[in-house]
């Protein structure tokens, strides 16, 4: 059988390619990009200057190949016929990533914010070019369908989402391990080990398909969307399982964001408190983020304490894959009289899950970025770390700090503040969090504000081989997830039922009261 269609569309998927470039190089998306940008910096300038370059190069080529030349049946022929979807996705992504978003985020902050959140619609609900992607890929589908060209490639966005979770192992180290505390490892191994069982015998109890308990355990359990997209292929999770466990994690974390930060405000919770609690109860991790902020504005104690709780979900995620691996494997074999569990699971572990603890231990050596990093971020103020002597304080700079000095009441933030007068630069990783809380308080002049936000960025730095990491993913993700919506059709959501979204909802609110009684219980001011 020959896979290659012969048509003209990747070759016209190429030239639109090469025609947002040559718009973005020659100026001419300069109107455009300026709305878009909505009085910021546009974030993806350079990209439009190379990415739809180099791809649309070689979708040009391979798509004359594709409609003018001759195909034999083999195996070059099915690999090279994959390259026309994985191009029509490429191009939706591109067009979501860089245009139908940012729009979106126009139009939201036009509308102003909600209510006293701080925050607009598309923050809030979490229109991001990752969710639109997938619904831009689930319009697709059900709307215009997916051409037969396309069909073969469209397959290959699974192999996107498994690469960036490799790569997702190299934003984290064991350096991050002595932050955590015993009780924050504890907490978390409870409630991720007792969400994942409490779904897993809800699915079993409402006969739900083994792959769709096993998607909706971890993404309920553990971290969200990638722990989702991570245990997807161990249970074999049918693309309409995994956009409903997406859309019941979003839809759950957004209701936390408003009611988290009054619960605790009620209960007069500790930012210590309250940090945990949300790590804890909240999954998706902007939404965790975004909780703490709401519930801390002007500071970041709370947040430093919810993204301690929120690591350490993920460095338990390969433990619950594994978990997954031998629980599906037994519940898909008790028709067979005998079954080699260890065997099955060996055979069956995905190569990915490794890769993504090779990347981490690997990350841990310190190859890619400082042995302390965080996410690729790291704290440096002498040169050999990065810090530019050009990033120093001025004598007009210090006499400003100093002239503001004396509205600063909290004694941390005042003590770093005299450091930072005296020494012109940020002197430790402490100081630098409590300059941050003071950025955040906002309790000084605009221009003495942007001074301390120059002087935090001066000595955080991110690693270059992490960056491209976290670019990479992002992109592959990205790619993935419009995809994966490409494989969900209006059909299947109707059969699968809305039991995700019943048995997700217990399980998340079990976890929050829970979680909120051990935390008032076990934790006071430090974890």
């Amino acid at each position: 059988m020959i896979y290659t269609e012969k048509t003209p569309a990747l070759f016209i998927i190429g030239l639109t390619m090469l025609a947002i470039w040559f718009l973005a190089d020659n100026t001419l998306l300069a109107p455009v990009i300026e709305h878009l940008a909505n009085g910021k910096s546009y974030r993806y300038a350079d990209e439009l200057l190379t990415i739809p370059f180099y791809f649309g190069l070689v979708a040009t080529i391979v798509g004359l190949w594709q409609w003018l030349g001759s195909h034999q049946e083999g195996h070059l022929d099915y690999y090279l016929s994959t390259i026309a979807g994985g191009m029509f996705i490429l191009l939706i992504t591109m067009l979501v990533r860089w245009f139908v978003a940012p729009e979106i985020a126009v139009i939201s902050t036009q509308m102003g914010e909600v209510g006293n959140t701080g925050k607009y619609i598309h923050e809030l609900f979490g229109l991001n070019y990752v969710v639109i992607g997938i619904v831009t890929g689930i319009l697709v589908v059900n709307v215009f369908k997916i051409p037969e060209w396309a069909k073969n490639g469209v397959r290959l966005s699974r192999l996107g989402l498994k690469t960036g979770v490799i790569l997702l192992g190299a934003l984290y180290s064991a350096a991050e391990l002595k932050n955590l505390g015993g009780l924050s490892i504890l907490m978390i191994g409870f409630f991720v080990l007792g969400s994942v069982w409490i779904v897993l015998w809800m699915g079993a109890k409402r006969n739900i398909p083994n792959s769709m308990g096993g998607v909706l355990s971890a993404g309920m359990g553990v971290c969200g969307v990638s722990a989702t997209v991570a245990v997807a292929p161990v249970v074999q999770a049918k693309p309409v399982e995994i956009a409903y466990t997406i859309g019941t994690i979003l839809l759950w974390g957004v209701g936390c964001m408003f009611i988290f930060p009054i619960i605790g405000n009620l209960l007069d919770m500790s930012y210590v408190q309250f940090g945990a609690w949300a790590g804890t109860g909240i999954l998706n991790s902007a939404q965790v983020a975004g909780a703490a902020l709401a519930y801390q504005p002007d500071g970041i104690e709370t947040l430093m304490v919810a993204e301690i709780f929120n690591i350490t979900r993920v460095l338990i995620l390969p433990i619950i894959v594994l978990w997954l691996a031998m629980w599906y494997v037994k519940r898909e074999g008790h028709t067979t009289t005998q079954i080699n569990v260890s065997s099955v699971v060996i055979q069956k572990f995905p190569v990915f899950v490794l890769g993504f603890i090779l990347m981490f231990a690997l990350s841990t050596t310190g190859i890619f970025a400082p042995a302390n990093h965080y996410q690729g971020k790291y704290f440096g103020n002498t040169t050999e770390q990065g810090f530019k002597l050009e990033n120093q304080l001025t004598t007009e700079q210090i006499h400003l700090l100093q002239q503001e000095a004396s509205n600063i009441s909290p004694t941390n933030h005042h003590g770093a503040l005299q450091r930072l007068i005296e020494n012109g630069k940020i002197m430790s990783i402490e100081d630098d969090i409590a300059v941050r809380g003071l950025i955040n308080a906002k309790v000084m002049s605009a221009d003495a504000n942007q001074i301390l936000t120059d002087t935090h960025k001066a000595v955080r730095h991110t690693a270059k081989k992490i960056a491209a990491f976290r670019d990479w993913i992002t992109w592959l993700f990205a790619f993935g997830l419009v995809g994966l919506g490409m494989q969900i059709t209006i059909g299947s959501m109707k059969q699968a039922g809305g039991q995700p979204a019943v048995i997700g909802g217990i399980v998340g609110f079990i976890k929050a009261v829970l979680s909120l009684i051990v935390v008032l219980i076990l934790v006071s001011e430090t974890v």
